[in-house]
């Protein structure tokens, strides 16, 4: 059996091996953290939505208010470093949540999520930083697949280890286990190569001239803006149809909404084939012909799952959409790095994040009152649209060179 060179040189790659398995210990926290603390305020609260919604708000709003902050930050700061200690911070905040429920005050279990939140926007950009420093040129879209790959496993494991753990355990011992998992991912981040004492550590800039630099930078390189433009059109097109699954199953197909499930697995599996495919890929395609190629055929999978009046035929759409979507972020993710200096990385990052969840939460917003004065297929059909324009956003970007690190 021959065996794939690239895979063999990244794995053989010890800062790949360590944010590999960093990774798992931070995504067995994450999805436990997730499901033990929505189970737990579903039960405590019996299943009241404004608490329940409270949680996505601790869960995402960071994004918006300390991405760009914490991109700047990882630019600022030693990037190992930045990563061990948020991992240790987020650790200490579950254990601090573990000590405050003891005494009876469940709704600290916010802060928890909250806090961890915050600091996964410092720890982010700063592992995409060290992408960029330890990872060849060559091999960055390997490593992105890999890494993607991990997601997308916990995106069908995640749920069932996190729902197991909080039946099984309960949610004092299921914190507890994020905890660990948690210290394991900073104990294991301690063997990254050291950071580098490069000139970027000595300056002496503000942080809000650090901010505004950043902004200007990407404005004024045209790979980078006309990339920020696909961000925000796809999180519009992804936005629209996000909330809406359950009606695809309940008002197209005619079934009850427990069906939803073959659904979220055909896609979550596709998702695993589709990491693989991006890693065959990564050799024969630029990134940003990766992205345009995945929004592309995602302008099919979205408009076969809204026009599809069977089951069977549905799970083909949602299968395409599966499949693709590790290309599409793969591809978006080894752009971004290819196209950035190291020094920017982290505030590049902390640009397009927002960015693309702004779009797409405000779709999220909207998709119901869309849907309400047109129908499911229109809006789907939207989506389509969106997405067909993201992809031809990228048009005059699809030959362009990965940008040259200056020394």
């Amino acid at each position: 059996m021959s065996t794939n060179p690239a895979a063999s040189s990244l794995f053989s790659n010890r800062f790949v091996q360590v944010i590999l398995l960093s990774n798992v210990f931070l995504q067995i926290g994450v999805w436990i953290r997730n499901f033990a603390v929505l189970l737990y305020v579903v039960e405590v609260t019996n299943e009241n939505v404004i608490a329940v919604s409270l949680i996505s708000v601790a869960e995402f709003a960071p994004i918006f208010l300390f991405s760009f902050i914490g991109g700047t930050f990882a630019d600022r700061w030693k990037p190992k470093r930045t990563m061990v200690w948020c991992d240790i911070l987020s650790a200490a905040s579950i254990f601090a949540v573990l000590g405050t429920m003891v005494f009876g005050s469940w709704k600290a279990i916010f802060f928890a999520m909250l806090i961890s939140a915050i600091l996964s926007q410092f720890s982010q950009p700063s592992g995409m930083k060290l992408f960029k420093q330890h990872v060849p040129e060559p091999l960055i879209q390997a490593g992105m697949s890999m890494y993607q790959t991990i997601f997308a496993i916990f995106l069908i494991l995640g749920p069932i280890l996190g729902t197991f753990m909080f039946q099984q355990a309960g949610v004092t011992i299921s914190l507890a286990v994020v905890g660990v998992a948690f210290l394991l991912s900073a104990a294991v981040l301690t063997l990254l190569p050291p950071d580098r004492e490069d000139r970027q550590e000595a300056r002496a800039t503000s942080l809000w001239t650090d901010m505004k630099d950043g902004f200007r930078y990407v404005f004024a390189r045209k790979t980078l803006s006309t990339l920020s433009v696909c961000f925000f059109v796809a999180g519009l097109a992804i936005g629209l149809i996000q909330p809406l699954g359950v009606f695809v199953v309940t008002e197209r197909l005619g079934l009850p909404k427990e069906n939803l499930q073959w659904l979220l697995v055909s896609s979550g599996i596709a998702m695993l084939a589709g990491g693989a495919m991006a890693m065959a890929l990564s050799k024969k395609l630029l990134p940003q012909q990766m992205l345009f190629a995945g929004l592309l055929i995602d302008v099919a999978g979205i408009w076969l799952t809204g026009w599809s009046t069977e089951l069977w035929l549905t799970i083909v759409g949602s299968v395409i959409s599966g499949l693709i979507y590790p290309l599409i972020q793969v591809g978006m993710s080894t752009f971004i790095l290819q196209q950035t200096e190291s020094d920017f990385v982290g505030r590049v990052n902390g640009i397009m994040t927002p960015m693309f969840m702004g779009a797409m939460v405000l779709m999220m917003s909207a998709a119901g009152i869309v849907k309400e004065h047109t129908s499911l297929y229109t809006v789907y059909v939207l989506s389509a649209a969106l997405m067909l324009i993201g992809a031809i956003v990228l048009l005059p970007i699809l030959k362009a060179a990965p940008h040259k690190q200056t020394a």
